[in-house]
């Protein structure tokens, strides 16, 4: 059980935020939950017993790797059956911050169990999938948890994000190992998993054979003065140093930090990593671009998770090599990753180090003004991805995109419409990307982006008849209509003929 102390934060020099477990939310808004007065309103010890069955079925003892995979689907099931309109919204509105910790507790004794069935040769493929995607489902229902006590309160035009790690909704939660009491700050090697709010950082979490909520990776590396930094890879810019602060805030909506367990390993591939990109951006050096192709081993270039790859790798002698559980691109339909230029068939995705064995979660963070649309933003990817792999959809460049992309390359003469739409999508376009990645990431948010849109008017909707947001088998089913409804073409995306 989560010991639920008085305060938990997470530190930096220049940011120390403190989470006050009694505080209650400017607002409680009053819900119209017919479905859970009609049920006689079952409060939190109800939704408490689920929560139990759901930890004890997926945590029961498995001799093999197949009764393993039973237990873990059965566990996803027991989640997703879960439905909160059987409850009294207000009820529940109260309690949110204890499920929440419940449920956050769960998900730790499931990475210890995990460290568990790997070192007992039950973790195949089929079990890292079914791990993550429990992990994945739980943290919904948490999430949900979140809106609800915050009354689904959304973000104002033009508002940001708190900055990662702060917030005065209990948006940082800590495994009771690390929460003292005392400022728990971060530490050199630490890495934090973050994701945007961007379509393709929904799609880049998606991209795998396994469903991630997390689409980027920066390595904390702290300097003899103290000063926090983060070592990462953009697509953008390539690999860059820059102020720890900084990238926590620039408007993410949810972020992991994890530490590896041998700190003095930690903090030489820490100083070996931000050494080599500082050299890399010196008068002397020569730039680190973004490696789009993927393959973890191959070249000099880096993405966001192959530069953690390479730290730990240097620091260990090439003994530590990450990750234990890659990510699978064995998908039927290529026709997105091939366009962004991936060369490989196995890589090293970001969501991955969510359960390495010999990292443990220092603390998780996410803004629940945010995390309903990160969710559906999931649903809408989950929903395109399969498509293109069910129905072989595939992507179709129109005059505008072929236009945009071009423009793309050469950097100038943008309408305002262009510059709009990419601004959307980069900040700035890399020297490496290609037209073609460019125009896969154009064609993605404009095919993406009424979908979620739909999504949001069908959840807004159910938050004023029910009180509670759309359970996701309710948007995935609506998401299905839509498809439906438009048949062969649906944004840029179009049915190829398989034969």
């Amino acid at each position: 059980m989560m010991r639920c102390h008085a305060h938990y934060w997470v530190a930096t020099e220049s940011c120390v935020v403190e989470q006050v477990l009694d505080e209650q939310p400017a607002a409680k808004p009053s819900s119209n939950n017919a479905a859970g007065q009609q049920n006689g309103g079952d409060g939190p010890l109800r939704l408490r017993e689920d929560i139990a069955k759901v930890k004890a079925v997926a945590l029961q003892s498995a001799a093999t790797a197949l009764a393993l995979q039973n237990n873990l689907v059965a566990a996803t099931d027991l989640v997703l059956k879960i439905d909160f309109k059987r409850y009294d919204a207000d009820r529940h509105r109260d309690a949110a911050p204890g499920l929440m910790y419940e449920i956050f507790s769960f998900q730790q004794d499931l990475r210890d169990k995990i460290d568990q069935w790997h070192a007992s040769g039950l973790m195949g493929p089929q079990n890292q999938r079914a791990s993550r995607n429990l992990l994945r489902m739980t943290r919904y229902a948490a999430d949900i948890l979140g809106e609800l006590w915050i009354g689904f309160e959304q973000l104002d035009e033009g508002e940001g994000t708190y900055p990662a790690f702060t917030g005065a909704h209990h948006n940082t939660l800590v495994p009771a190992r690390f929460a003292t009491g005392e400022h728990l700050p971060f530490k050199s090697g630490d890495v934090i998993l973050v994701r945007g709010q961007a379509h393709n950082s929904a799609a880049i979490a998606r991209i795998g054979d396994i469903d991630s909520q997390f689409s980027h990776v920066a390595m904390v590396h702290i300097d003899r003065e103290g000063k926090h930094w983060a070592v990462e890879s953009l697509i953008e810019v390539g690999a860059v140093v820059e102020p720890l602060h900084d990238v926590l805030a620039t408007g993410l909506g949810r972020a992991l930090c994890l530490r590896h367990r041998n700190p003095v390993l930690a903090k030489n591939a820490a100083t070996i990593i931000n050494d080599r990109v500082k050299h890399s951006l010196s008068p002397s050096g020569q730039r680190i671009l973004y490696d789009f192709t993927m393959r973890p081993d191959v070249g000099r270039n880096l993405f966001c998770s192959k530069l953690v790859r390479r730290a730990y790798k240097e620091a260990s002698a090439h003994e530590y090599i990450l990750p234990t559980f890659p990510t699978q691109l064995s998908m039927r339909n290529r026709d997105f990753v091939d366009r962004i230029g991936v060369q490989t068939i196995e890589t090293f995705a970001p969501g991955d180090l969510e359960i390495e064995p010999e990292f443990d979660v220092v603390a998780e963070w996410q803004d629940y003004r945010v995390t309903s649309s990160l969710r559906l933003q999931d649903m809408v990817m989950d929903k395109l991805f399969e498509w293109m792999e069910t129905h072989n959809y595939r992507f179709h460049e129109s005059f505008k995109i072929r236009l945009i992309s071009l423009l793309g390359r050469i950097s100038s003469y943008f309408s305002n419409d262009i510059k709009e739409m990419l601004e959307e999508l980069f900040p700035k376009i890399p020297p490496n990307m290609s037209r073609r990645a460019i125009a896969a990431i154009a064609m993605l948010h404009e095919t993406a982006q009424p979908l979620l849109e739909h999504l949001q008017k069908a959840e807004q909707d159910s938050i004023r008849q029910t009180g509670l947001p759309l359970h996701p088998r309710d948007a995935y089913i609506l998401l299905e209509k839509k498809r439906e409804s438009l048949g062969h073409e649906i944004g840029y995306l179009r049915i190829k003929d398989r034969r």
